[in-house]
């Protein structure tokens, strides 16, 4: 008897059928919420689970039993509960590697959008406002040969810095838990606490992940911190930013500018003061939206997935404890 999984949201054809050649699909596309009886029909004999966006709740886990795999098409999985899958022996697998240098890309955008000025020059040109030479009041600021500080230096922190000193010649900082010696030989980066670097940096860019450690890690003091000419940029999640003391910050002066492709809230509601503001470049979180790479990661997924209820190590495995 083939194993089942639910396939939740959108997932290619030719992914689907790799998948229905070892196991039985059914396919979901609305929330899985347990107290709805056709939910609840479909968990009780799930092994495997694959999506994105997936809010994993222990009712949900209790309405399926036989279930042995989550696999979600994104690297972060701040909105499933790792350890409570880990004490029933579910397995969680996520995508990173695939994502990193598209992410990377979009950060560095915000960083050129955010510093040129881009959006809102283009904007104002589309109005019919370009009538005369540009004076002061619409010059941006340079890039290249600046610093970059980077909170977070991971895949995606490195990929970004790579850009910025090897394409830009920009310094590097970066705030990290653990040392990157060999970024550290390969683009001249330097590893300080989180304060030098907000004290020093033309561009503050965020790549943590959320955990509960990260939660509004920048609020109103590391915002006093920074430069009144810097550019903060935010790629990691909305939440590892108190956005209210971001908007205060915006407002008052005390930083120049934001590049954003995350927020606290998403959709960012029609109503928040950055949709107002001419110095926030404003994405609705297009990190990984490329169809190369959304293409790579329900590819890595639908393999994470395949491996692990076939009895063999998925290729990325976010709790490994589960093995032991």
């Amino acid at each position: 008897m083939k194993k089942s999984i639910i396939v939740t949201g959108r997932l290619g054809d030719p992914l689907k059928e790799t998948l229905a050649q070892h196991f039985e699909l059914i396919e979901h596309s609305g929330p899985l919420d347990p107290t709805q009886q056709d939910v609840l029909d479909i968990l009780s004999k799930a092994h495997g689970i694959i999506g994105s966006g997936l809010p994993i709740t222990p009712e949900l886990l209790d309405a399926a039993p036989a279930l042995e795999v989550i696999s979600t098409i994104s690297v972060g999985y701040d909105s499933i509960p790792v350890d409570e899958l880990t004490k029933r022996g579910i397995m969680l697998c996520n995508t990173p590697d695939v994502l990193t240098e598209t992410t990377a890309d979009t950060g560095f955008a915000l960083v050129m959008a955010s510093a040129r000025r881009v959006t809102e020059l283009a904007e104002w040109v589309k109005a019919g406002n370009w009538k005369a030479s540009l004076g002061p009041d619409h010059f941006g600021n340079d890039v290249h040969g600046k610093t970059l500080g980077m909170i977070g230096f991971g895949r995606i922190g490195q990929a970004v810095a790579r850009r910025g000193a090897l394409g830009f010649g920009m310094s590097i900082l970066y705030s990290n838990a653990s040392p990157k010696p060999e970024r550290e030989a390969e683009l001249g980066a330097k590893r300080c606490e989180l304060n030098e670097l907000l004290e020093k940096a033309d561009f503050v860019c965020v790549t943590v992940p959320l955990t509960a450690e990260t939660k509004h890690l920048i609020g109103a003091d590391e915002f006093a911190r920074m430069k009144s000419s810097g550019i903060f940029i935010n790629i990691a999640r909305g939440k590892v930013v108190d956005e209210s003391a971001l908007i205060d910050a915006l407002e008052k002066g005390t930083i120049k500018a934001a590049g954003l492709d995350v927020f606290e809230q998403e959709p960012l509601p029609a109503t928040s003061p950055l949709l107002n503001m001419t110095n926030v470049v404003a994405l609705p979180h297009i990190g990984s939206a490329t169809h190369e790479t959304r293409q790579a990661m329900a590819q890595r997924a639908v393999d994470n997935i395949r491996l692990a209820l076939q009895g063999k190590p998925p290729i990325n495995l976010v709790n490994e404890d589960v093995r032991q």
